[in-house]
C-alpha cells in the first residue's frame, strides 16, 4: 500500500474510538483496489468482487471497537476478505473457483520508442499469461507478495498456510515462470 502504516493505525483507532466515517473512507480508498484484485481471484466477475469488498468493509465497521487490538491491519483485512469470499461461494453453491482476474503490470513506462514499447508490451503479456497459468495457491501467493508487497508472514496468515509452505509456493511459481518465459524466448 502507498499509505504509511502509521496512517492506517490512526484511521483504525479513529474508527474505534470516535466512529469516524472519514477514517473508514480513508481505509476504503487505501484498500479498495488491492482487495478487488485479491477477491477477484475467488470470483468470476468484478461485481461479485465488489460485493465481497463491500461486505469486508461492513464487517470492519461493525467490529471497529476491536480494531485497536489488531497488531497487523493488512493481515486482518485480507483475512476478513478471504473469509467473506469463501462465505460468498458457499452461498452461491459453486463447486469451482474461477480465477479470472486483472492482469498485473509489473513494469512502468519510460521514454521509449514505439518499437521498444511494443516489445515490452508483448513481454508483459507473456508474463501475465505465465502468471495466469500458475496453480491457484501459487498464483495467489505470488500476487500478494510481488504485487501487493505484503510480507511472507502476512501472506501466510491470509492464505492460512505456514511460511515454509508459502516459500514453497513462491519457489514453485518463480521456477514455472522462468521455464515458461525461457521456452518463449527459444
Amino acid at each position: 500500500m502507498g499509505e504509511n502504516r502509521d496512517d492506517i493505525i490512526q484511521w483504525a483507532c479513529e474508527m474505534a474510538l470516535s466512529d469516524s466515517q472519514t477514517a473508514l473512507k480513508s481505509l476504503y480508498m487505501t484498500y479498495f483496489g488491492p482487495l478487488m484484485r485479491f477477491t477477484g481471484m475467488y470470483v468470476s466477475s468484478p461485481a461479485e468482487a465488489e460485493e465481497i469488498v463491500s461486505d469486508t468493509f461492513l464487517a470492519i465497521w461493525n467490529n471497529r471497537k476491536q480494531l485497536p487490538g489488531i497488531s497487523n491491519f493488512d493481515s486482518y483485512i485480507y483475512t476478513v476478505a478471504r473469509h467473506k469470499a469463501i462465505s460468498y461461494y458457499r452461498k452461491q453453491h459453486m463447486e469451482q473457483v474461477s480465477l479470472d482476474e486483472i492482469s498485473i503490470d509489473l513494469f512502468t513506462s519510460t521514454e521509449t520508442t514505439p518499437e521498444e514499447e511494443l516489445i515490452s508490451q508483448e513481454g508483459i503479456h507473456r508474463l501475465n499469461l505465465a502468471i495466469d497459468s500458475l496453480p491457484a495457491k501459487c498464483k495467489m501467493a505470488f500476487k500478494l507478495v510481488r504485487e501487493d508487497k505484503l510480507k511472507y508472514k502476512e501472506v501466510a496468515a491470509i492464505l492460512d498456510i505456514s511460511v515454509k509452505t508459502l516459500e514453497a509456493h513462491l519457489t514453485n511459481a518463480v521456477r514455472k515462470l522462468r521455464e515458461t518465459l525461457a521456452d518463449d524466448c527459444i
